[in-house]
């Protein structure tokens, strides 16, 4: 018998345990190379790979599968500024849902947490509590809305405060939603940070809340930091963009956690289209 034989002989668990094997070695591996490998049908590796990835171990990319990626340092404000602002508007959209007068939320440090801006301006009575100075001054003109700054250790490169000190003020305070970033989550680690120093604070954010939200960019899925904060069960809710994989999102929602894939807006425009064409029918 051939080793392309044996290859095509190995039961589901086997063969994909073989796939990930290969995938930590070679990182990124496509479609084909994984048919040739092991020796089964382009249908095989995909259902394989949809299956790999509902359970958080492997990650889809066009053509092909990955493992996840280490993330060393978080990107510097300014770059954040200009990356997925379309993402980080859709998700804002959706989660603005959330939000009516007079009630309490943490907004963590974070571009995507901070896309709620304008609707929160819009409200009357709430009290935003964050650890984000671009937040605080945002909102610094905004006579309907109380604004409390954790304090804390300043970092500059994120422009937010971070360390025992902001942990300290947010176990004082109860909110009624904790809004919280992230730049790495998936299935298999949670909610992750390369920065020992952001862990204490989102820790005592998600224990201060009534509900805990997490705001994220789907490209910022796959990623792991160094630290783990919790797992992503731990989340009441979930909002990030419709390019999260689809095998991705059942894995999520087979924890319990209410998931919300936003749209883009030429997607939100063709949704609102169809709506309104079915009014009318």
């Amino acid at each position: 018998m051939s080793v392309e034989q044996q290859e095509g002989n190995l039961i589901p668990d086997q063969r994909r345990e073989k796939l990930m094997r290969l995938l930590h070695r070679n990182r990124v591996l496509s479609v084909a190379q994984l048919t040739e490998l092991l020796g089964v049908s382009h249908m095989t590796v995909r259902r394989d790979i949809a299956v790999l990835e509902r359970e958080g171990r492997a990650y889809s990319v066009p053509g092909g599968v990955r493992v996840a990626s280490a993330l060393h340092t978080e990107p510097a404000f300014q770059t954040k500024t200009i990356s997925d602002v379309a993402e980080k508007a859709a998700i804002a959209r959706v989660a603005e849902r959330m939000l009516h007068d007079d009630m309490v939320i943490y907004l963590d440090a974070g571009t995507t947490t901070g896309a709620l801006i304008p609707a929160i301006r819009a409200r009357s009575g709430l009290t935003v509590i964050t650890n984000d100075f671009e937040i605080v001054e945002e909102l610094l003109d905004a006579t309907n809305v109380e604004t409390v700054h954790t304090g804390g250790r300043v970092e500059n490169r994120n422009r937010s405060s971070v360390g025992r000190l902001a942990a300290e003020t947010l176990r004082k305070l109860n909110t009624d939603v904790a809004f919280i970033s992230s730049s790495s989550w998936d299935l298999e680690h949670g909610m992750t940070t390369p920065s020992e120093a952001k862990v204490e604070v989102k820790l005592a954010a998600l224990e201060s809340t009534a509900e805990s939200v997490l705001m994220a960019t789907s490209t910022k899925y796959g990623l792991f930091g160094t630290y783990d904060i919790v797992p992503l069960r731990r989340f009441d809710r979930i909002i990030t963009d419709s390019g999260l994989p689809s095998a991705a999102a059942a894995g999520i929602r087979d924890l319990g956690v209410e998931l919300d894939l936003a749209p883009l807006e030429l997607e939100a425009a063709h949704d609102l289209r169809g709506e309104s064409r079915s009014s009318a029918s």
